[in-house]
């Protein structure tokens, strides 16, 4: 046992200082400290209260649950239509992948706040919050596609985000027939009267847009529409109103590729030709907009003629439908001489730079298939509105004054 312990049990200034603060306490008149007992909670009026909040949670909750359920679902709604745009503004970002067989997946990202907010506005929603919540786990992003689309208020969440897809078939659709001859001028102006697009959008695609899945578009040369010359199949397409400008555009590439470019008949006649893709599409577009009868194939023979004999014209086309085109409005008689151009085949030998406007299948056939003639020369006869042929200048000079004459009476 510790000796130390033992004697403190017998030293008593620590007890007895104690004891005078205790009695100074006293002396002063404060009295000693009691506990507080503990209330109890009544367990029935704490079960209630329980209960009460539960129910109350409960009840706000199913009523929320209930409102975004109708929302969701378009339960107990007026109904209504409504013509809803996607605009190309609301692209958040557009990304390329390059699949395993070398080919280009492009994918296109939109802003679905806004979104959002233009269905509430329309609306075909009530809470574009909770919208965007479901579009976020559903990657509703890259499942819509700028356009004008049918929507209305029986359309659930997920029915209005397939609503706003081109492959969903409610987008709003133009049929568009293309005329053979057109140019790229001519049928931009075309398609905005129709809706597909502003002028000012498909011009800007036209001039720089990069299509690089046609090797037969000049991609390298931008700024320019006659770069796409010639190669805006003719035909009567079904396009999306308001939808991205390249999309028209790509579809009538892509019916060239198809129907020209992979046309096995057409190829094997390339083949054997002495001259490139271009020149063969550039002399169709001449004979295109030299004719709209029965007579391409002459009409062909004629250009060839020029081009490979010097003859009577010394390789000068002397096409007038190409000075058009580089006047860009109606000639006069003195664009013939001072008109300074490529396409002026009055000054210039050979082909112009590229066609003059988007040949058919009719012209492009002839262009190589082209008649076997000796023709130099052609005029229209007024009055049976059919070319007369000539092989040497005298011949041709007697046929426009009797042309002249006819048109005067």
């Amino acid at each position: 046992m510790n000796n130390d312990n033992i004697d403190d049990r017998y030293h008593t200034t620590s007890w007895d200082g104690r004891q005078v603060q205790r009695a100074a306490g006293h002396s002063a008149g404060q009295q000693p400290k009691k506990k507080k007992k503990k209330r109890r909670t009544n367990p029935l009026l704490a079960l209630v209260l329980w209960v009460a909040i539960v129910a109350a949670s409960s009840a706000i909750c199913a009523g929320v649950g209930w409102m975004l359920a109708n929302d969701f679902a378009a339960l107990n709604k007026p109904y209504k239509e409504v013509d809803f745009e996607v605009k190309e503004s609301w692209v958040s970002s557009v990304e390329e992948e390059i699949k395993e067989n070398g080919e280009k997946k492009e994918t296109t990202y939109y802003d679905m706040s806004q979104v959002a907010e233009a269905l509430e506005k329309e609306g075909l929603i009530e809470y574009s919050w909770f919208f965007r919540l479901f579009c976020a786990f559903t990657h509703a992003d890259a499942k819509i596609t700028q356009g004008k689309f049918a929507l209305n208020t029986n359309m659930d969440y997920m029915a209005l985000i397939r609503g706003m897809r081109m492959r969903g078939g409610t987008a709003e659709t133009v049929d568009v027939a293309i005329p053979e001859g057109y140019t790229v001028s001519q049928i931009i102006e075309l398609l905005a009267e129709k809706g597909v697009g502003t002028a000012e959008d498909l011009t800007e695609i036209a001039e720089d847009y990069v299509f690089e899945d046609y090797e037969f578009v000049d991609n390298e040369n931008l700024g320019s529409l006659s770069r796409l010359e010639g190669y805006l199949f003719p035909d009567t397409y079904n396009f999306y109103v308001g939808a991205r400008p390249e999309l028209a555009f790509n579809t009538m590439l892509s019916n060239f590729k198809t129907k020209v470019y992979n046309n096995e008949d057409l190829a094997e006649l390339m083949g054997e030709s002495e001259y490139s893709l271009s020149e063969i599409i550039t002399i169709a577009s001449l004979v295109e907009r030299e004719t709209d009868g029965g007579d391409r194939d002459k009409i062909a023979s004629v250009i060839y003629n020029r081009l490979e004999n010097v003859g009577e014209t010394n390789n000068l086309l002397q096409i007038d439908a190409a000075l058009v085109y580089a006047a860009s409005r109606p000639i006069t008689q003195e664009d013939y001489t001072s008109l300074d151009s490529p396409y002026n085949l009055y000054q210039h030998t050979g082909l112009p730079p590229t066609p003059i406007a988007n040949p058919g299948i009719a012209a492009i056939r002839a262009a190589l298939m082209p008649a076997d003639t000796d023709y130099y020369f052609y005029v229209l006869d007024p009055e049976t509105k059919q070319h007369v042929f000539s092989e040497t200048l005298a011949q041709h000079n007697k046929a426009v004054a009797e042309a002249a004459a006819k048109a005067e009476n």
